[in-house]
């Protein structure tokens, strides 16, 4: 929604918040790292599985590609829904949101790999071994004077089989997603 409103409307400001997504994408998960345990702290979501997956999910890579998908949806749409006179909320849902269902799918994929391979940020955030992710569960399989290779490899494979999944539920958002871009004219 964050990136129809940047892409679509036409506000004061409009031009500064885009810029500071843009700055805040420059900026690793690690800088912001304390003020988000302590906010996961300050929540109750500390040691859950929850204090990894909501950082990510707001990050704003996610708001700039949603934006640059939606400014290539021709605004005579969204003018057409308000003349027939939808509603914001209908205009986005029904007219909006399956044109940049694309983007949604391909946004979806990158955040998940992204959450599933920051290890940093799970180790800091999950403390008790229940809540443990698979990649923190590998690494702690690991010995200080030995190491089952065997356990560690067969660990590493199933850890690839949930992005393996979700790509193959979101191919088709995602081939759309990166072809649609690719052709203008």
């Amino acid at each position: 929604m964050a990136g129809y409103a940047l892409a679509k409307k036409r506000f004061y400001g409009r031009t500064i918040l885009f810029s500071l997504i843009v700055c805040a994408m420059a900026l690793p998960k690690q800088v912001i790292l304390i003020p988000l345990v302590r906010e996961m702290s300050a929540l109750g979501l500390y040691d859950t599985i929850w204090s990894v997956i909501i950082p990510i999910v707001g990050w704003p890579f996610g708001v700039f590609l949603l934006k640059q998908f939606a400014e290539g949806i021709p605004t005579e749409m969204v003018e057409a829904c308000r003349i027939d006179g939808a509603s914001e909320w209908r205009t986005f849902t029904d007219v909006m949101f399956p044109m940049i269902k694309p983007g949604v799918g391909a946004c979806a994929i990158f955040t998940f790999i992204n959450s599933w391979n920051d290890y940093f940020m799970q180790l800091i955030m999950l403390m008790s071994t229940k809540e443990l992710t698979i990649s923190v569960g590998i690494a702690t399989m690991q010995g200080e004077n030995s190491t089952d290779f065997g356990i560690l490899m067969a660990g590493s494979a199933l850890a690839s089989v949930p992005i393996i999944i979700v790509f193959l539920i979101f191919q088709k958002y995602f081939t759309k997603g990166i072809t649609m871009g690719a052709v203008k004219g």
